[in-house]
């Protein structure tokens, strides 16, 4: 488990792939976790994302506690969707929430992004990613609504919140910053080929062939 001054460190290096490939919206608004123990987060403090620092986190309890720093208003009430999120699924390290352009369309739309980009297959894509039904940002609602398909869909590392943007989760900062990316790129290529005549589904044994290539030649960190 990596220490307090690594996950800031990998949480400030996934920020900043984030802003390179161009997933982050005018408002450079975001909120950005990662695992520091069984028990503990760092998350970013603030709104935008923009500038972070070594004093742009606060340390907090899986309970919501902050332990360590202050959360700005904006942020407090997102804490509980951070939080839910690792007790449901302990395998997960790091956990983001943007407003990446192209998915967010998705969310605006209400439609979930189909399977149709074969990379999404190497994060453990292999169904299209759902949206969670509208609620109020941050509240009891919303974050039943996150956990439910977290629970139900134990491979799945990203959902849509209705009319608002992302929330994605992988083992690490950096991970999670890349399936931001790549998801962002398959929801941009799926409405680019709707000029086309309509994204096609991949083939059946897509998902069986993917995984085993990459059993033999690289795992997911090698992303692409």
């Amino acid at each position: 488990m990596q220490d307090i001054a690594q996950a800031k460190s990998n949480i400030m290096k996934a920020a900043e792939s984030l802003f390179k490939a161009n997933v982050m919206f005018r408002s450079e608004h975001a909120n950005l976790s990662a695992k520091v123990a069984d028990d503990h987060i760092v998350l970013t403090k603030g709104g935008s994302i923009a500038q972070l620092t070594t004093d742009s986190f606060a340390v907090v309890r899986l309970d919501g506690t902050v332990v360590d720093g202050e959360i700005d208003p904006v942020t407090a009430e997102i804490v509980e969707m951070h939080t839910a999120i690792y007790r449901a699924r302990p395998s997960v390290g790091a956990v983001f929430h943007n407003h990446a352009p192209h998915v967010t369309a998705f969310a605006v739309a209400q439609q979930p992004i189909p399977l149709v980009y074969e990379p999404l297959l190497r994060f453990g894509i292999t169904e299209p990613v759902p949206v969670v039904p509208w609620a109020p940002r941050g509240s009891e609602a919303s974050v039943q609504g996150i956990v439910d398909i977290v629970r139900e869909h134990p491979g799945l590392p990203a959902v849509m919140l209705a009319n608002h943007g992302l929330i994605a989760f992988s083992a690490n900062p950096q991970q999670t910053a890349q399936v931001i990316i790549t998801l962002n790129e398959a929801a941009e290529l799926t409405l680019l080929a709707s000029q086309l005549g309509g994204a096609q589904p991949l083939a059946e044994q897509a998902v069986e062939q993917v995984r085993s290539r990459m059993k033999q030649f690289a795992s997911a960190d090698s992303l692409r």
